[in-house]
């Protein structure tokens, strides 16, 4: 069996030595290594992650009884936006074949998920939630994304953006949530519309979701913590 697949994904990460230092220019806050931490890690990390990253393989869940609803933590980019329900919109866009302009009714009409699973901050809390949405995978799917698609972007009411890779967009316990321990999400937690998932760190499930782009290369603008130096596959 070759070396790479004995070894652990944090084992692999610190042979690379890229996570240690893309968490340590975060923390520090360096905004003019800002370009060169994107160009030089992001390439290799994403090439390690995928690498160890089981696309389809489900995390174990929790049971109900290990939700403790206090130790989900609120952080927010700028503030908990104004959003309209009556007048909300999630647009799908990019390189699809069929474009889509989505109110909450017709997303909550379409199959729904429920799981229980281990929200993780990169600021070294964790938290077990219960979320209820659709599988992303099923939007995805409506859109009819060109064979080229390898990145999608998600872009939130109060500014904030950040992009996955595809796989990991696919994967069956990636969810649009618009519920929180079996109510309607809190408009603090993300209402209408964020992004849940066990294999992604906190920072890479966005609230406040408006907007999905596909796209098949990255641009300039991976996130925003993203581009301020933190890992930008952030994989669990």
């Amino acid at each position: 069996m070759p070396l790479i697949h004995k070894l652990s994904r944090r084992q692999l990460l610190q042979i690379s030595g890229l996570s240690g230092i893309s968490f340590l220019l975060s923390g520090c806050g360096v905004p003019i290594l800002e370009d060169v931490v994107g160009e030089v890690s992001e390439p290799l990390n994403q090439k390690l992650e995928t690498l160890i990253f089981k696309s389809h393989q489900p995390v174990p869940e929790f049971s109900k009884s290990e939700i403790h609803p206090e130790a989900l933590i609120i952080n927010s980019f700028r503030g908990t936006p104004v959003i309209d329900s009556t007048k909300y919109r999630l647009v799908v866009d990019g390189e699809v074949n069929n474009p889509l302009s989505l109110s909450i009714a017709q997303i909550q009409a379409l199959p729904m998920t429920e799981m229980i699973i281990r929200h993780v901050c990169v600021e070294g809390w964790a938290a077990i939630v219960q979320w209820g949405g659709v599988r992303l995978q099923e939007i995805v799917a409506l859109a009819q994304p060109q064979k080229n698609v390898k990145y999608v972007y998600f872009q939130s009411a109060d500014g904030y953006y950040s992009s996955w890779d595809i796989t990991s967009v696919l994967h069956p316990q990636t969810l649009l949530a618009y519920q929180k321990n079996g109510e309607t999400l809190p408009k603090e937690n993300g209402a209408p519309l964020r992004l849940a998932s066990p294999i992604k760190l906190g920072y890479k499930q966005s609230k406040w979701i408006t907007r999905i782009t596909l796209v098949s290369s990255l641009l300039p603008l991976k996130g925003y913590w993203e581009d301020q130096g933190y890992e930008w596959f952030a994989g669990l």
